[in-house]
């Protein structure tokens, strides 16, 4: 099974190069032989009319020398002359088809061409063309003469010429197939050669190796784009592969972290504190927390992977926004109680948003988290929600460091931490942002983030007004309910 697949893998990777080759020769090859075919039949019309046009001359000046000189040897030497210059025949009839030459009648006989020519008169006509495989003919009447004239060509010579004509456009065709395999398989290459190097190095770029530079001068715009376009995936690729990096040690550290205290702690009660009840609960307690912490860390992995890959039921419905707000800042009251954390809270009532609450509260506590992580020794941190043109927007700020211009783009980013030192200890593995981007995005909800280096920075969100069909009675009822649970 496998042989017959690289079989038919075999059979089916043809090479760009040999189809552009074989493309640009058959081309070429129709090309000639349709110039052969045009060229043949083109000279036969030509000879043909030029030959007609001659003979038709002919016969008028034989018709004139005729109407001058019916019955005189000098007929016959002016008669012989036009043959000469025209290189026709000339016959002179009579009204019953008999011929006339210098001896009086001769044996031959055209009464079928006289017919047809009688007829032509008749229909107001002057002149028959009559042909055959050898020869043309043209019969015509002479004025004020009871007599017609036709005049005859061989065709022969035309023959001859066509047939050597075919041998000598034979060979120039042969030569030009020829020339043209030639340039064609050089166009080809020269075509498919940086299709090939990119490829090459799109191989290399699959491999790990992101030291590559994709970007050349290329003549052919499509590619020089395909180049860019590879050269912008490897950056970002790359980009990804470090931060990804980062997030395994991040990962590895936080869980390493609480995974040692918690068989420290487990050990402890086992072996010291196990009669001790307060001190057993203790114990209990910071095992409990730092399971809690290992639960956080995996949700925000598996939360990110759902985002991206498109996952999870996206239920959208009108709430009360303000409500939904106060009972995630309550869930924080007790860092005010414990650490001391000041959070000033600036919430109009009845603001209505229209989402998946869940998510929506996911991205409120990301960033309230956020601001508890990063601000500043006085642990300010403001919750701001108000209505403004067409919705409502949220505003999370702290006080701490801030965040650099040239890092301010990328905080979105999955993996993406801040390098600097911060007072206050930092926990998280730097996808809570990530996390956030990725609902509001698919919650059609604009945000962004502003900040200035040591005074701290604000990340808002802007909620569009619910549609008029939705009603907010509802969700307004529960979210007071949720609130005073």
């Amino acid at each position: 099974m496998k042989r017959r697949a690289r079989q038919k893998k075999l059979r089916a990777g043809r090479s760009l190069n040999l189809i552009l080759w074989f493309a640009f020769t058959l081309f070429a090859l129709v090309i000639i032989l349709l110039f052969l075919a045009l060229q043949s039949l083109l000279i036969g019309i030509q000879y043909r009319d030029e030959t007609l046009t001659s003979m038709k001359r002919a016969g008028a000046d034989a018709a004139d020398v005729l109407a001058s000189h019916p019955a005189d040897p000098v007929l016959w030497r002016e008669v012989r002359n036009i043959e000469e210059a025209y290189d026709v025949r000339i016959r002179i009839l009579t009204p019953d088809g008999s011929v006339i030459d210098s001896n009086g009648y001769g044996d031959e006989k055209y009464p079928e061409i006289v017919e047809q020519l009688k007829n032509k008169l008749a229909e107001g006509e002057d002149e028959v063309v009559v042909s055959d495989v050898s020869s043309i003919g043209y019969v015509t009447a002479v004025r004020a003469q009871p007599y017609y004239l036709y005049l005859s060509s061989s065709i022969a010579r035309i023959h001859a010429l066509e047939s050597n004509l075919r041998w000598f456009s034979l060979a120039a065709g042969l030569f030009s197939v020829v020339l043209a395999f030639v340039a064609s398989g050089f166009v080809a290459m020269l075509i498919t050669k940086p299709v090939t190097e990119v490829t090459e190095r799109a191989k290399e770029l699959a491999r790990g190796h992101f030291d590559l530079d994709f970007k050349r001068d290329y003549y052919c715009m499509e590619i020089a784009e395909l180049s860019d376009a590879l050269d912008y995936a490897r950056e970002e690729i790359s980009k990804a592969d470090a931060m990804q990096k980062e997030l395994i040690a991040n990962v590895s550290h936080d869980f390493k972290t609480p995974l040692t205290m918690i068989k420290a702690y487990a050990s402890m009660i086992a072996e010291i504190s196990g009669e001790d009840k307060e001190k057993r609960n203790a114990h209990a307690k910071i095992i409990i927390d730092e399971a809690d912490r290992l639960t956080s860390l995996v949700e925000d992995v598996l939360d990110l992977s759902k985002l991206r890959a498109g996952v999870g039921v996206h239920a959208p419905a009108v709430f009360n926004l303000s409500d939904l707000v106060y009972m995630i800042a309550e869930r924080f009251d007790y860092l005010r109680e414990t650490q001391g954390y000041n959070f000033v809270m600036e919430i109009e009532e009845e603001q209505y948003a229209f989402a998946d609450r869940e998510r929506i509260g996911q991205v409120i506590y990301n960033l309230i988290s956020n601001a508890v992580n990063y601000t500043g020794a006085d642990k300010r941190v403001t919750v701001c929600l108000k209505g403004v043109e067409g919705g409502a927007r949220l505003e999370v700020g702290d006080t701490g460091a801030g965040i650099p211009p040239e890092q301010l783009e990328h905080i979105w980013d999955r993996y993406y931490r801040l390098q600097e030192t911060h007072k206050l200890p930092v926990q998280g593995t730097g996808l809570g942002l990530s996390i956030v981007k990725g609902i509001l995005v698919r919650q059609g909800c604009p945000f962004g983030a502003l900040s200035q280096l040591g005074k701290g920075s604000t990340f808002w969100v802007e909620f569009p007004q619910p549609p008029e069909d939705r009603e907010t009675g509802g969700a307004s009822e529960e979210g007071r309910g949720e609130k005073q649970a």
